[in-house]
């Protein structure tokens, strides 16, 4: 057998072995949900049709010729009775692309389609695109919108680090075809975390926003924000409302943005969110929910101190340590729900949960009172409460 052969049959089985691999639900101590064993999606999942050149003349010794770093921030939808994920895959030339990965239960054997996705560009091409949400719209469009990040034209000379982001829109029937519309205007300044609406409000598209002064720092803006547009076609958002602005000493201290397109309930309307904090390592990315009312999404109802989900363990070491990333989830027709999460910029696990469990969250989790007095205070309302009940 030629190395060739040889390599190719042993990254074959690897691979095979490595999609096939059974998960294993983890017992969930907060009871808030249940993680699992292994992550759900990694470079390793990429398909080796990707990455390798299968022709032997070209390529006697089998190398790689496209390396794939990392599989993160994953949009996610139920598509034909498959659990589906917009992943964002990172190469090793640092560019991320997205593909759409399909699983028959959601938890694991997730398969890359065929193809990455072909996401046409603008007048203004796009550097890098990533963390796509997907919104299944009432006009009956699938709309994805992400970040596309460009170089800032005004970097003075030598900076070749300076950039500038924006909301990409794109549309889609099938989630192969997909096109493109123009970026979202906004009046606030660059946008990196936006999020559509599932329903019309007020007759007009709604968007959940992020603005902020610069790429990485949101200066005085940040907060997630609720804006409305005339247009899909020609996305413009003039007025934004801060619905939930940053909050000093939280764990959304240093800025926040909105995970998926929320999931709309009896009694509200369900929202993920990421929150960031600056601490001596570095930023720490960690998870939050809240409800907002169902005829004024803007308007939130429901608050839980703290966070929901937080990376440990191993989910803190990656590319980008200390950090856990949502932009998907999915809402199955039983209440089911699977919050498909990122750890460190490196690799996607899920959790899973049910609609009945993050109500019950929402409604009975006490509110950040934003102070050690008053958390102390909370502590001492549960016990209290709880004296009839201790044996």
């Amino acid at each position: 057998m030629s190395q060739f052969e040889e390599r190719l049959k042993i990254i074959s089985e690897q691979h095979e072995a490595h999609l096939t691999k059974k998960n294993e639900k983890l017992f969930s101590q907060n009871g808030l949900y249940n993680k699992y064993k292994n992550p759900v999606l990694t470079r390793e999942h990429a398909p080796i049709h990707w990455r390798y050149d299968l022709n032997p003349e070209t390529n006697p010794y089998f190398m790689e010729r496209i390396g794939i770093n990392a599989t993160l921030n994953s949009g996610a939808i139920k598509w034909n009775g498959k659990y589906l994920v917009c992943v964002r895959v990172e190469g090793n030339d640092r560019k991320s692309f997205f593909a759409i990965a399909e699983s028959p239960n959601g938890i694991d054997n997730f398969r890359f389609w065929e193809r990455p996705i072909t996401l046409p560009e603008t007048d203004n091409p796009d550097t890098n695109v990533y963390d796509m949400r997907l919104t299944q719209h009432d006009d009956g469009w699938i709309y994805g919108v992400f970040c596309t990040e460009r170089k800032d034209p005004g970097a003075p000379a030598g900076d070749t680090s300076s950039a500038v982001a924006a909301a990409g829109i794109a549309r889609t029937k099938d989630l192969i075809n997909w096109e493109r519309l123009p970026d979202l205007i906004s009046t606030t300044g660059q946008q990196r975390n936006v999020v559509l609406h599932p329903h019309l409000v007020k007759e007009k598209y709604a968007f959940y926003t992020r603005p902020q002064d610069g790429f990485i720092d949101t200066g005085k803006g940040g907060g997630i924000g609720f804006g409305l547009s005339e247009t899909i076609e020609n996305a413009e958002v003039k007025e934004e409302i801060i619905m939930d602005p940053k909050q000093y000493h939280t764990i959304y201290e240093v800025k926040n943005g909105l995970g998926p397109a929320p999931i709309k309930t009896d009694k509200g309307w369900l929202h993920l969110a990421h929150g960031v904090r600056n601490t001596a390592a570095g930023l720490r990315y960690t998870l939050y929910i809240f409800m907002s009312d169902l005829d004024e999404p803007w308007k939130i109802t429901h608050k839980p101190h703290g966070h929901f989900i937080a990376p440990y363990g191993d989910e803190r070491v990656g590319d980008v340590s200390n950090v856990v990333f949502s932009n998907g989830w999915i809402a199955d027709e039983d209440g089911k729900v699977f919050i498909y999460y990122a750890s460190s910029d490196t690799r996607m696990h899920v959790a899973t949960t049910t609609i009945a469990q993050l109500i019950n969250y929402c409604e009975h989790t006490p509110e950040d009172k934003l102070r050690t007095y008053g958390s102390v205070e909370t502590i001492n309302e549960l016990i209290d409460k709880n004296r009839g009940f201790m044996d």
